[in-house]
């Protein structure tokens, strides 16, 4: 085991989760995209945000959040860089983090900044979900928020692939990446959505061929980033520019790809799947710290689906179990 002080540092978009059951009549009635997630502005968060009859859950998120969350559950430890508003849902969103033990260093916005970020999670039957998100305080991040001696402390840096989405936070992560490559820490990108890579395709691929020691990431968002039409072609294309790359495909399991070879992992076995949100986030968390623990990567593998069945199995992005004691009795750890 490392002496360093953290297993994981994430960098990403602070952001408080919404999660509501809609039918699929409400996202065409909003003329919302099905499976996707969706920027919009102030007006339009808290116009969706009236809309709802309820919501299942309302707590922290955010990729980044939802993977240093899932870090903690398995009793590793983790910080979280990321910008939020000098608002009540800031102080909710900060809160959670130093609850579960999170270190969070980055300083708020003043009351003249703008809003916590908010992202509304549609939860539709099959438990698809569609995100609307207003980034809010989080864009405001920057270089100058970047705790370099908290990347120094750390073994591995997890850049959330959102943050590409806009100029300051762009560069910011790709200061912290350059850091962390001169601090001997392990770089994992996450891409996080196949709109995003889209948006983002040339940043994505910079980082991967520069910067980026792991990459996360889901069937849909690897052919989007290498543009080919299979997953296999998609395999062999990101091989080249990345060490170990880690593709989640839902009930099927993951591919684990790492100096050139393949590993399927099986998906762990879930009775009943609830809301997929954060599913991606928490595999990435047991993968990290099964990683972080020097353990093979087939045991990360499980580790990861481990946490990714926890969090479907219920509302929300966040396990609600201790991931620890369910990977005990599991005897991986």
């Amino acid at each position: 085991m490392s002496s360093s002080t953290y297993d994981v540092c994430a960098l990403g978009n602070a952001i408080v989760d919404i999660v509501a059951d809609v039918d699929e009549n409400f996202l065409r009635q909003q003329h919302i995209a099905k499976d996707t997630m969706m920027l919009v502005d102030s007006a339009r968060i808290t116009q969706l945000r009236k809309s709802l009859k309820k919501a299942r859950a309302v707590r922290a998120g955010g990729a980044a959040g939802n993977m240093v969350a899932g870090i903690a559950s398995f009793g590793g430890k983790a910080a979280y860089m990321g910008k939020i508003g000098h608002d009540d849902v800031g102080q909710l969103f900060s809160a959670d983090l130093k609850k579960l033990g999170v270190y969070f260093p980055t300083v708020p916005m003043t009351h003249e900044g703008e809003t916590t970020g908010l992202c509304i999670s549609f939860v539709t039957p099959g438990a698809h979900r569609t995100m609307c998100t207003h980034l809010g305080a989080s864009v405001d991040f920057g270089a100058n928020d970047v705790h370099t001696g908290t990347i120094r402390a750390s073994q591995i840096i997890f850049l959330e692939g959102y943050m590409l989405d806009r100029a300051s936070t762009r560069l910011a992560l790709m200061f912290a990446a350059s850091e962390a490559r001169k601090a001997g820490c392990k770089v994992a990108l996450s891409l996080c959505d196949p709109l995003c890579v889209e948006r983002n395709r040339h940043d994505f691929l910079d980082l991967l061929q520069s910067k980026t020691d792991l990459l996360f990431a889901n069937e849909k968002e690897l052919i989007a980033l290498t543009k080919l039409s299979g997953l296999d072609a998609a395999i062999d294309a990101v091989k080249v520019s990345v060490d170990t790359a880690i593709i989640t495909r839902s009930e099927k399991g993951a591919v684990i790809v790492h100096a050139g070879q393949q590993l399927v992992a099986p998906a762990e076995p879930v009775p009943h799947v609830v809301d997929k949100t954060g599913t991606g986030d928490a595999y990435a968390a047991g993968f990290l710290f099964g990683l972080a623990r020097g353990l093979d990567l087939k045991i990360c593998g499980k580790l990861g689906a481990l946490a990714a069945a926890e969090v479907i199995s219920h509302y929300g992005p966040r396990p609600e179990h201790s991931l620890a004691e369910l990977a005990k009795k599991k005897g991986l750890l």
